[in-house]
């Protein structure tokens, strides 16, 4: 067995690196773009009134830069997944490929499939190719009966599978966790929020519609973000998931293929 693998990804240290990078981006665009004196009246940032939509956002609190930790982690990790689910799918279409490699074993032309296995450069293509090199392995083997034979190319198709599937749905659990905990925390900055409106409202004695709307205006941004980053990471996550479905699918396809056609035709 080669024990070939499709590398890529992010690592556990360079992952928990990545979310305290976007965090500190986070909070610098939050001190920085948001708390720009050009977002306020004359007053400025601390004590001014915000006079567009991202001085809004700066009044939101010290839950905003959290919020767009979480917001710039989904855009970090959605791109680490595409490109690392993209190299894992390979050269060219996934369902093509699997409808060749069954033909050329079909016809007996091992050579060819594993020659093809090569070209596709993906995890689908490891996976077939350990079956495969197995096949050839055994097929002659005069100390092995068939079934210890269709016992070792099942064996080897899901040891490589089982090199593959980790890389696939790696780091996807910090894309749900985002999906979950950014509602969460917008809420909490929107809570926040009002008891601090109200209890602005409350010290000064007198309604004023006006500055509890504005307060509100202020807390509920933080849902909004929240909101955004949540809906963002469930599409994304759906979306690799999907991905990842279907790049198992097509494994196990191809390996059951392999193992029919040695019990139809091998020795």
């Amino acid at each position: 067995m080669s024990n070939n693998k499709t590398s890529g990804g992010f690592s556990f240290i360079v992952s928990l690196l990545a979310i305290a990078i976007c965090l500190g981006i986070g909070i610098l665009v939050y001190k920085f773009l948001l708390g720009s004196p050009g977002n306020f009246d004359a007053d400025g940032p601390e004590k001014g009134h915000p006079i567009n939509f991202w001085g809004n956002m700066y009044k939101g609190g010290f839950i905003v830069p959290i919020l767009l930790g979480v917001f710039f982690t989904v855009l970090t990790f959605f791109f680490e997944r595409l490109i690392t689910i993209a190299k894992a799918t390979g050269r060219g279409n996934v369902s093509a490929f699997v409808a060749k490699i069954k033909n050329l074993i079909a016809n007996g032309d091992l050579d060819s499939a594993i020659a093809e296995c090569d070209k596709q450069k993906g995890s689908l293509g490891n996976v077939v190719k350990e079956g495969l090199l197995k096949y050839q392995f055994v097929q002659n083997d005069p100390n092995m009966d068939k079934e210890a034979k269709v016992a070792a190319i099942s064996k080897a198709l899901e040891e490589a599978t089982a090199l593959e599937l980790p890389m696939l749905s790696k780091n996807m659990v910090i894309i749900s966790t985002c999906a979950s905990v950014g509602t969460l925390i917008g809420l909490i900055g929107t809570v926040v929020g009002m008891i601090r409106a109200f209890g602005a409202l409350a010290a000064a004695g007198t309604p004023d519609t006006a500055a509890l709307a504005t307060g509100i205006s202020e807390a509920l941004v933080n849902t909004l973000v929240g909101i955004l980053s949540s809906a963002l990471a469930i599409v994304f996550y759906n979306m690799f998931s999907n991905r990842v479905d279907q790049l198992t699918y097509a494994m196990d396809e191809a390996g059951f293929t392999i193992i029919q056609e040695f019990q139809t035709s091998g020795k």
